[in-house]
């Protein structure tokens, strides 16, 4: 009996991988009927039942839908999410379809509380002009040649040293891959370590392009709860043990939505809970350097002395966006997996980028242009606190990032909000995308970072004065 049911359940996962795959290479397009249920059993030599299983667990993961009477058909990510929101609102479909999907984040408005970027303005733009130039001079050849995929090894060594001197951590140059932004580092280590239906944990809510990656990439997507305490531990443990995820994908540091920070004891209890129960913890770590007060507690990788964290560290978020340029560490028992997918997404972020950044990252005016940054950023932020506070929304007040994350009342419709805001040139983020389960229905993301002063209080002045005329 033991044996009939492991052969069933591999029959299954078979079955279930099979069409996966074969709607992933567009075999089956976007509504396309699916072979019926005794055909597929027929065709792969397999009981109708095991292919109805597979068939309703990829309707579970949201990769078929069925039609009654009619069979299943290939499920369209586009018509799945437009689902959580309103049918008849083409503006906001439209708009939610263009921030959640292709993370082309560029709508015609002149108030941009979407944009998670830092005012143009505020890069050193000028310097950076002069300053190619003198990268030329000093390699003439590179863009005559490629990088090697894991990265300029001359860009590595000074980020090891980097690391090393910040952290007093134990760092060899191998254990970095340069990558071509977070959000590429985030789709490697998704390509590298989940297979369809593995178990990943997720803040809730969480980074919208990560939700994306790993959906894509087949695996159940469990959550847990963000408060501005971190997180419930015990719950945490607890899904540990009943869901035995591959890694944990996190956020700790001026948490992309929410903007909270979790505290050294839980950082530590996380590394002892990934080396007691055998997961990678992924450590996404995009703001790190952008805190108004004082500088964040340690990243959870310098808490892992056995090799359960890969950490992504991204600083052209106020340096450069343009660049791209992110760092992966990785323990060496992993780092093969990694390059084996960069080398086939790229063969190596471009040579001319990792000069750049190289150069300017061991300059003194970085350290001059991050006290500037932070300075102006804090600025920004408490004004949008100050013209929201006639509101009575709530808040936690960041004590870094480039987000509010607002709670607004549960009689002012979300998507609502932002049909009227758009209409009036002012865009935000609903709660919605940065959810795994596509609920916080009564949330927004605005940021504080793109728009210059002048801009932020007129915006949040327009948006206030739309929000009251729909609560009226």
């Amino acid at each position: 009996m033991g044996k009939a049911n492991q052969n069933e359940d591999y029959l299954f996962k078979k079955v279930y991988d099979d069409v996966l795959h074969r709607i992933e290479r567009k075999e089956w397009k976007e509504h396309e009927k699916l072979p019926s249920v005794r055909q597929l059993a027929s065709e792969m030599n397999v009981h109708r039942l095991t292919v109805l299983k597979a068939y309703q667990l990829l309707k579970q993961h949201d990769k078929v839908y069925v039609k009654d009477k009619s069979g299943y058909f290939v499920q369209s990510i586009v018509t799945k999410y437009i689902e959580c929101l309103d049918q008849d609102n083409p503006i906001v479909s439209a708009y939610v379809k263009k921030n959640h999907l292709s993370e082309i984040h560029q709508p015609s408005v002149s108030y941009h509380f979407s944009q998670a970027l830092i005012d143009p303005n505020l890069l050193p733009n000028h310097y950076f002009s002069n300053y190619v130039k003198e990268v030329f001079d000093l390699y003439p050849k590179v863009l005559a040649t490629y990088s090697t995929v894991q990265g300029d090894l001359e860009l590595r060594e000074t980020l090891t040293q980097y690391f090393i001197n910040h952290y007093k951590t134990h760092l060899s140059a191998d254990e970095l891959l340069i990558t071509s932004g977070s959000q590429q580092a985030i789709h490697l280590i998704a390509q590298a370590f989940i297979k369809p239906r593995d178990v990943v944990l997720f803040e809730r809510p969480s980074y919208s392009a990560a939700i994306d990656i790993f959906k894509a990439q087949g695996a159940q997507i469990v959550t847990v709860d963000i408060h501005p305490e971190g997180y419930d531990l015990e719950q945490v443990e607890y899904y540990i043990k009943k869901y035995k995820p591959r890694l944990f994908y996190l956020n700790p540091t001026f948490h992309n939505p929410t903007g909270y920070t979790i505290s050294v004891e839980q950082r530590k209890r996380l590394v002892e809970l990934a080396e007691h129960y055998r997961f990678l913890i992924i450590e996404d770590d995009a703001y790190h350097d952008i805190y108004f007060d004082q500088a964040p507690p340690p990243p959870i990788y310098t808490f892992d002395s056995v090799g359960t964290v890969i950490y992504i560290r991204s600083f052209c978020k106020y340096i450069s966006p343009g660049l791209r340029i992110a760092t992966v560490i990785c323990p060496s028992s992993l780092m093969k997996s990694l390059l084996t997918e960069k080398s086939l997404a790229d063969n190596g972020s471009p040579l001319l980028n990792q000069k750049i950044f190289l150069h300017y990252f061991s300059s003194l005016r970085l350290q001059q242009h991050l006290e500037k940054i932070r300075i102006a950023l804090q600025i920004r932020k408490e004004i949008m606190e100050e013209e929201l506070a006639v509101t009575g929304w709530r808040w936690n007040s960041p004590k870094g990032g480039l987000n509010l994350w607002v709670q607004l009342p549960d009689d002012l419709p979300t998507e609502l909000l932002l049909s009227r805001s758009i209409e009036q040139s002012i865009s935000f983020v609903p709660g919605q995308v940065c959810d795994p389960l596509k609920q916080l229905s009564s949330w927004i993301r605005l940021s504080y970072s793109y728009a210059n002063e002048k801009q932020l209080r007129e915006g949040v002045k327009k948006l206030v004065t739309v929000a009251q005329s729909l609560s009226k």
